[in-house]
């Protein structure tokens, strides 16, 4: 929408203009399934009183200047225009299925119908600006909504943050969602500063230079001119317009955190990135057997939120423009590289070298390195340029993964409690996109994928899944032994 400029009008960030270039277009998608049929009258009646329509960002339009400058200009927000309703069910293909003759469906069939329709708007649906840019989609017949917010708007933790600030916890309608466990206030003693102390502290601040500079130079090559072998799950030029598949592999977090406690200062982040190595090499050995060479390194790009406080945050602390905290897109983007290695006798390997590379990557500075590189490269020479590079990154990559810790506790929306909460995005250069949220003690990663290329999405999530329990049971095999 072309209009003259206003006084009030609100220019994007350099971040927001990014993510409105044809080729990094993209929209993030929140699948909320509840226990209780839709009530449409309450939820049109809690997202006029939530905080989402309250934020500027939210009630919006998006409009260019003759200069094509894009700016925010505030308008009147009609609901009916941003909530869809979709009555009909659908089929495992996303088609609609004919209520006449009847039919039978499990809930594995409602949530692969749902994928299938949520795939299908990740490539072929992009959001009007002839409103704010979101929407909300109900599948009445599925108990099943899809949230479809453009990356515009603000990060995958402003966004999830501002979903949280509309929700209560199932077993307290006054109470606000708990992202975090309550920790315990542990008093040290305070140790002496000897020369052993200070020469820790160099050796500290030595690695973190060799790290930073070693990985910040990998980033800037991988984003030019270093690309992943082909295999038969890479993507490239092009690909982030071919039909998508959606499916979803599913985890219990105490089978992670019984991992985890197997492997001294291990994380659940170290164990997900174990996980996928294990799986991804397991699902490649079941598309080209005995093809590919043992260390084959598979590169993935990971988004990492730079604000002080990790995970989820405050929404009235993301609202204020003076605070470290804020909102919008805030995050750094790290490289990933996991590798290619038939199964052998202890699946913990696959682990331990998964945390032996992030611990690495936690010792430097890269997240804010690709932070602050792509803040220079759109300030000096716009989001064309900055879209360029963004892009050869994800065409010489292989996946994207990201991780987000989610409610601990169930959680409702608009009175109706929720069973589920999944997250993905729109369609990417890559072949491959992996997104996990956790929720109530269970973790369920999307997974994306070109369909021409990755066919059988369900095998490749049954992978990730085997994996895991693979790992569970090593770890059990110790503890017996």
């Amino acid at each position: 929408m072309v209009c003259p400029e206003t006084s009030s009008d609100e220019p994007l960030t350099p971040a927001g203009r990014l993510f409105l270039q044809p080729e990094t277009d993209l929209v993030i998608h929140c699948i909320i399934r509840g226990k209780n049929p839709a009530d449409m009258d309450a939820i049109k009646s809690a997202i006029k009183s939530s905080l989402m329509v309250q934020h500027p960002r939210f009630c919006s339009l998006l409009v260019r200047d003759k200069n094509g400058f894009e700016h925010w200009r505030k308008t009147p927000i009609d609901i009916g225009q941003h909530v869809i309703v979709v009555n009909n069910r659908l089929d495992k293909s996303g088609n609609f299925i004919d209520q006449t003759q009847g039919s039978t469906t499990t809930e594995e069939d409602d949530e692969a119908a749902v994928n299938q329709y949520v795939a299908d708007l990740s490539v072929s649906s992009p959001l009007s600006t002839d409103k704010p840019l979101w929407e909300l989609h109900v599948l009445t017949a599925h108990k099943c909504a899809v949230f479809r917010i453009h990356h515009s708007l603000g990060d995958g933790i402003s966004l999830m943050s501002m979903l949280m600030a509309n929700c209560r916890r199932a077993d307290d309608a006054e109470a606000l969602p708990r992202m975090v466990p309550d920790k315990k206030t542990v008093i040290k003693g305070e140790k002496g500063r000897d020369w052993f102390w200070l020469f820790g502290v160099l050796w500290w601040l030595l690695k973190m230079v060799v790290f930073t500079l070693f990985f910040s130079m990998e980033f800037v090559l991988r984003s030019l001119l270093v690309s992943d072998e082909k295999t038969a799950i890479t993507g490239g030029d092009g690909v982030e317009l071919w039909p998508r598949k959606l499916a979803t592999a599913k985890f219990l977090l105490d089978d992670m955190k019984l991992i985890k406690r197997a492997v001294p200062d291990t994380t659940i982040n170290d164990v997900l990135l174990g996980m996928v190595s294990s799986g991804l090499s397991r699902y490649l050995d079941h598309r080209t057997p005995n093809v590919l060479h043992e260390g084959l390194r598979m590169t993935g790009v990971a988004m990492v939120n730079i604000r002080p406080q990790p995970g989820l945050q405050d929404l009235s602390k993301l609202m204020k423009s003076n605070t470290k905290a804020r909102w919008g897109n805030k995050f750094g983007v790290i490289l990933i590289p996991v590798y290619y290695h038939k199964g052998g006798n202890d699946p913990l390997e696959y682990l331990k070298r998964a945390k032996a590379m992030v611990d690495k990557k936690k010792h430097s500075l890269e997240a804010y390195f690709s932070y602050k590189i792509g803040d220079l490269v759109l300030s000096l020479l716009g989001p064309k340029y900055a879209c360029m590079l963004n892009y050869k990154l994800l065409c010489n990559t292989t996946f994207t993964l990201s991780n987000v810790a989610g409610p601990l506790e169930e959680i409702s929306l608009a009175g109706n409690p929720l069973s589920s909460i999944k997250v993905n995005t729109s369609s990417l250069p890559q072949a491959l996109t992996m997104h996990m949220l956790s929720y109530a003690g269970k973790a369920e990663m999307q997974i994306l994928v070109a369909k021409d290329i990755i066919p059988d999405p369900e095998f490749l999530a049954k992978c990730f899944e085997y994996a895991l329990l693979e790992m569970k049971e090593a770890v059990l095999r110790t503890n017996k032994a």
